[in-house]
């Protein structure tokens, strides 16, 4: 279901001959005397508007139970059997990825009231090490956190986020070691080191907020059964956490929280948001921890807002009566949108995404034809620019700028083919010098590919773009492998960025594809409203009249096409599966949304509320029927599947690991042919798969060498 923020890297190395050689490989041949599972059958009747389901595998949900742990390590046996003459290429695949990162690596310090914080990475090392230096870089290092030594003998592990007091002295931090997205919280003496016995458990991993006093925090408690964040607290250092104040508590469970300081330091915000629907903030002066949080402008149905605050009054980016956003302004002691004043009007082809807010200069990062911009103000004049890049075809965001008071601005840049490269951008006299860009080893060069953006026209007449990536000298003969990724949901847009690991499929002639479907926003917001709820099938059609325009086009053909998606993107693998199960060779489909109907009539799973807005409440009727014609499980028929491989991870809160599972049961009952169907669980991981830098190549690995094995690329 839900994940904002969920991208997996797909694919590197070189292979000898040419592209007719393809015709020649044999794929992988599969153990033949293996056999799946037989999972058990145990009608379940799910009815609903006169409808009748039969789920013969609900008893899956039943987690820790010995019967769905014995089915999840038979599918992981069946899994390893079935890939043994894999084991070498997976190798192959971790160690050649492996071998394009720098090992040895720092961060760009960052400045954050007088200093400089990075992270750096040692070899042979899983984690991060994170770092500052006092006034200058020439300064003594300090070590704040070793994840390294965090991270010793534990299967899993995850640091949510830090915070430091204002004062610069003591360290709030947040942990996971079990991939459920459920933090413990922490503190730390900077000064001397103590690890303090304050120890907040259940909260949100990214929502901590000091207050200006420096002993207090905000955070954010999750519901232990939803896993949905939904009240505030307040702690004081040095008292039990039991004794914390709620400050807010959010009783509508369709809204998701949380919780930040804007960045002048002046105010604390709550913000609330019903998925893409409405918003609501609510603010405090961070000098004042112990008063009320106040609304900024209460919710209203259809109002979406974010507010950025300076001197005396607020910026607000809002969809009022702008469907791309709009900007717009307020004094601080009369928030209410009557009193907000526009400052950059909607824009039919331009939509907003973001603000970050100077001193002297105003920085909008925009979306143009599926295409991110960044749009430079000065306050003053009211002149304007916008930053040139060095490709057409890009993915650029402004990074880290904590320093309210600087005329220099970071941006990140990257394309298909050009590593995450950071400029330092003097905004008075638009110099821009390059601080940093990411080193590929192992002999990457870039102009041996190329990466261009096509546009196909689908079923509607609509025009939907797609980023390819490929070796130079390609030949449109059908005959290539082409891996197809796409998401389309929650209006997530999907720019075209660098992934080292992505070239161990395009060395081998893979073309690489990213469909901009419809569902996603970079195309504004006409192109989520295309995409979800009661026009959600538009994201499925989109996806499949992709696949077809590139075999159409001859960049490939249906015996070499690959289809890849996670999460939300999982639930598309499933559906385009049941809709066109001729097209594919194979379908990849990581942490996948599959059950959707089931998921979304049960409000004790978590996030399932939050997503009516995207999907459909299926106490409607009507929202019930439209979801019932692509909800994957559902769908299944029978039907000569493709090759397909599914993930997921047995932690996993946003996908619990029952809905991939009762998929591949359901699959295996009605499938035809001779195709093979995976299903691999990572016990000890969750919705993002394994913890530490080289384990998650490794996930990666699996993934490739399983296409490649279709392919019949052996090394």
């Amino acid at each position: 279901m839900k994940i904002k923020l969920y991208h997996l890297s797909i694919i590197a190395l070189a292979i000898a001959g040419c592209q007719e050689e393809n015709k020649m490989k044999e794929a992988y041949q599969w153990p033949k005397e293996a056999a799946p599972p037989d999972a058990d059958k145990i009608e379940k009747v799910l009815a609903a508007h006169g409808d009748s389901r039969i789920d013969n595998y609900y008893w899956m949900n039943e987690r820790d139970s010995k019967p769905v742990i014995d089915y999840l390590q038979a599918e992981n046996a069946y899994y390893d059997t079935m890939t043994s003459g894999l084991n070498d290429l997976k190798e192959s695949l971790f160690q050649e990825m492996k071998g394009r990162i720098k090992e040895d690596d720092e961060s760009l310090p960052v400045k954050d009231n007088g200093y400089w914080y990075y992270t750096k990475n040692e070899a042979g090392k899983q984690y991060e090490i994170y770092c500052r230096k006092k006034d200058n870089l020439s300064s003594p290092e300090e070590v704040l956190i070793d994840a390294n030594q965090m991270a010793e003998g534990k299967a899993y592990f995850s640091l949510g986020a830090y915070e430091i007091s204002d004062n610069n002295e003591i360290m709030a931090y947040s942990i996971d070691e079990v991939s459920r997205r459920i933090y413990t919280i922490y503190f730390k003496n900077l000064k001397t080191g103590e690890v303090y016995t304050d120890k907040i458990e259940n909260a949100e991993g990214g929502n901590i907020v000091w207050a200006a006093d420096n002993q207090h925090i905000f955070y954010v408690v999750k519901d232990k059964v939803t896993l949905l964040g939904n009240k505030v607290y307040r702690h004081k250092l040095g008292t039990p956490s039991s004794q914390d104040v709620l400050v807010y508590e959010e009783k509508d469970n369709r809204y998701y929280m949380g919780i930040s300081r804007t960045k002048s330091k002046k105010y604390i915000t709550i913000g609330v948001e019903m998925n893409q629907q409405n918003s609501e903030y609510y603010i405090l002066d961070a000098a004042t921890p112990g008063g009320k949080f106040v609304s900024f402008q209460p919710r209203e149905e259809g109002l979406l807002y974010s507010i950025y605050h300076k001197d005396d009054k607020f910026y607000v980016l809002t969809n009022l009566n702008a469907p791309n956003y709009k900007l717009m302004e307020t004094p601080i002691n009369n928030t209410r949108k009557e009193n907000w004043k526009e400052v950059i009007p909607h824009r039919e082809n331009v939509s907003i995404s973001s603000v970050s807010l100077f001193d002297k200069y105003l920085v909008l990062s925009e979306v143009k034809d599926a295409m991110p911009k960044v749009r430079v103000i000065q306050l003053d004049s009211g002149t304007d620019y916008y930053i040139d890049f060095d490709e057409s075809v890009y993915s650029a965001y402004v990074g880290s700028n904590n320093d309210f008071n600087t005329d220099t601005l970071r941006v990140t840049y990257n394309s298909m083919i050009t590593p995450r490269t950071t400029y330092d951008v003097n905004m008075a006299n638009k110099e821009r010098v390059m601080k940093k860009r990411t080193d590929v080893l192992g002999g990457y060069d870039p102009a041996k590919y190329e990466t261009k953006m096509i546009w196909a026209t689908v079923r509607d007449g609509e025009k939907v773009p797609m980023t390819l990536l490929y070796k130079k000298g390609l030949k449109l003969n059908g005959q290539n492998p082409l891996l197809l990724y796409g998401y389309g949901s929650y209006g997530i847009s999907m720019f075209p960025g660098f992934s080292s690991t992505r070239f161990s499929l395009v060395d081998r002639g893979f073309v690489y594809v990213i469909a901009h479907i419809r569902g996603g926003e970079e195309l504004g917001r006409k192109w989520y409203d295309n995409g979800h709820m009661m026009k959600k099938m538009n994201t499925f059609y989109d996806f499949i009249d992709c696949g077809e325009f590139l075999i159409k086009e001859k960049y490939t053909s249906k015996e070499h096409l690959y289809a890849h998606g996670g999460s939300a993107g999982g639930l598309l693998m499933g559906a385009v599966t049941n809709l066109r199960p001729d097209l594919w060779n194979g379908i990849v489909a990581q942490v996948p949304f599959v059950d959707v109907i089931t998921t979304m009539s049960d409000e004790t799973i978590p996030l399932t509320t939050g997503e009516y807005k995207e999907w459909g409440n299926p106490a409607d009727s009507a929202e019930y029927f439209y979801i019932r014609q692509y909800s994957p499980v559902d769908n299944v028929k029978d039907a000569e599947y493709p090759n397909i491989l599914v993930t997921t991870g047995y932690h996993d809160s946003q996908v619990q690991y029952f809905e991939p599972a009762k998929w591949v049961a359901k699959l295996r009952d009605h499938h035809k042919g001779n195709n093979v169907i995976l299903f691999k669980t990572t016990m000890e991981a969750g919705h993002g798969g394994s913890s530490g830098r080289f384990n998650q190549l490794k996930d990666v690995a699996v993934v490739y060498s399983f296409l490649m094995a279709l392919e019949g690329i052996t090394k």
